[in-house]
């Protein structure tokens, strides 16, 4: 057969070696699909087989053999890969054990305080009750306030300040009074806070009367406080010596400024005679701690209206 014109002996050479492509490409495809088909044939043959079960397989020696050989290997490689895979859950287990901790130290803290202020607020709903009952024996009206601070050394003067003001509709010249008996006397106000002058201060005066004989007198304090804590009570009839254990109470000031009449002062506890100025002083160990003031009342003119309740002489709250 002739060969097309212009068709040279390259063109011949190159169309034989893309024949023998082709057919390189279509015996390697062939022999990828027989293989397929083989290993499709092996496995339907396989599971024919093994739909028996159990020990009565036929492959069950062949799965035996393979589990025994590679059982060891199974379990190497699970102990050296088992610790690097129980690192990030030991990470986790870490975390959730300090939120655990830092959990349970706040539930402990919360309930020790709870623990230690129990006792305060038992104490100070007391007080409450106490103050309401001295309110209803004084037949006074009383603002209750809590003191904040004590006056310093230095000042020379025993005061408090408590934590009520003019706000509170308390004025100057006002009794303070706590469940125990009286305290002292307002002597200046801020809006939010009062400073209170103690009976105890060496400059404090206040007419005193002597329950059992009402013999009146004048009580100055010794500027000393805690257990020693004393009143001296100079009676103006000089002739009359005041038992020991009697009790002293307020006198009264006209309109009750500073000091309301009939409030608890203390009791006489001895009684010394000055023959040179022929007087008699008996010493009076007042009804109120100084050390542990904590809520104390204001004497002040029923109805008083200001950012706080009022006790009112019959227990009330208004």
């Amino acid at each position: 057969m002739a060969e097309p014109r212009g068709l040279g002996s390259g063109d011949r050479r190159e169309r034989r070696w893309r024949a023998t492509d082709r057919f390189d490409e279509e015996r390697s495809g062939g022999g990828g699909r027989a293989l397929l088909v083989a290993l499709l044939l092996a496995s339907v043959t396989l599971i024919t087989l093994d739909q028996q079960g159990g020990s009565a397989s036929p492959i069950e020696p062949a799965r035996r053999v393979a589990g025994e050989a590679l059982g060891p290997v199974e379990a190497g490689a699970d102990s050296a890969v088992r610790p690097f895979l129980a690192v990030p859950q030991w990470f986790q287990s870490q975390s959730d054990l300090r939120d655990d901790v830092t959990r349970l130290e706040n539930e402990n803290a919360e309930l020790r305080q709870q623990v230690n202020t129990s006792a305060l607020d038992r104490n100070r709903l007391a007080e409450y009750d106490d103050l309401t009952a001295a309110a209803k024996d004084a037949g006074r009206a009383l603002v209750p306030a809590r003191v904040i601070a004590y006056g310093p050394a230095q000042a020379f003067t025993r005061t408090v300040t408590i934590d009520g003001g003019a706000s509170s509709g308390i004025r100057p010249d006002q009794t303070v009074v706590n469940a125990d008996g009286l305290v002292g006397r307002v002597i200046r106000t801020t809006r939010t806070t009062a400073t209170v002058l103690l009976i105890l201060d060496a400059d404090s005066v206040v007419g005193g009367r002597v329950g059992e004989s009402m013999e009146i007198g004048f009580l100055r304090g010794r500027d000393v406080l805690g257990s020693d804590a004393r009143l001296d009570l100079e009676l103006v009839d000089t002739t009359v010596v005041p038992a020991k254990g009697d009790t002293v109470v307020t006198w009264g000031s006209r309109d009750g400024a500073p000091y309301v009449g009939g409030i608890p002062i203390g009791k006489v506890t001895s009684v010394f005679a000055s023959p040179r100025e022929t007087t008699q002083r008996a010493v009076i160990e007042p009804f109120a701690d100084f050390t542990s003031l904590d809520l104390v009342g204001v004497v002040v003119p029923s109805g008083t209206r200001g950012d706080r309740a009022v006790v009112e002489a019959d227990g009330s709250l208004k």
